[in-house]
């Protein structure tokens, strides 16, 4: 299973998010979007509604009556009802439920930079985990720093 790290030092997550989600989506995969405030979870949802103007992104927040086909669903905890195995935790907060996926997104910036630390050096003592840390350069294009 595959963890990557997003340090946000230049960019907001409005920014980043749309773009891993495109490439999940643009593979064929799914992609569950996890943010715990409701209110993130709102910000998410229109985000991901206009972030380009030449863009489509299909998505909804989880609780509806269409959860199992959306190709990315917004939710507040770690249940991928739309089939994904591409998940995205889009608040900062590391969650273990994170390792049932084949790939996990953990977006955070400064301010939980203390909590990225300590989910990263926890998962190196896991051999099924394989992580990468990216961070933005100047620029704002994401580098792997390790």
């Amino acid at each position: 299973m595959q963890v990557d790290f997003y340090h946000l030092t230049q960019l907001p997550l409005e920014r980043a998010l749309p773009r891993i989600a495109e490439r999940v989506v643009a593979g064929g995969g799914r992609l569950l979007v996890v943010a715990e405030p409701d209110e993130a979870r709102q910000a998410l949802d229109r985000c991901l509604w206009s972030y380009a103007p030449e863009s489509f992104l299909p998505h909804a927040q989880a609780g509806g009556e269409h959860d199992a086909r959306q190709p990315v669903l917004i939710a507040g905890a770690v249940d991928p009802a739309n089939g994904a195995r591409n998940v995205a935790l889009a608040d900062g907060v590391w969650r273990d439920e994170a390792l049932d996926f084949d790939r996990a997104f953990h977006f955070f910036d400064d301010e939980r930079i203390v909590e990225a630390r300590q989910a990263w050096r926890a998962l190196g003592d896991r051999p099924e985990v394989s992580r990468r840390y990216w961070k933005q350069n100047e620029g704002g294009r994401w580098e792997q720093a390790a």
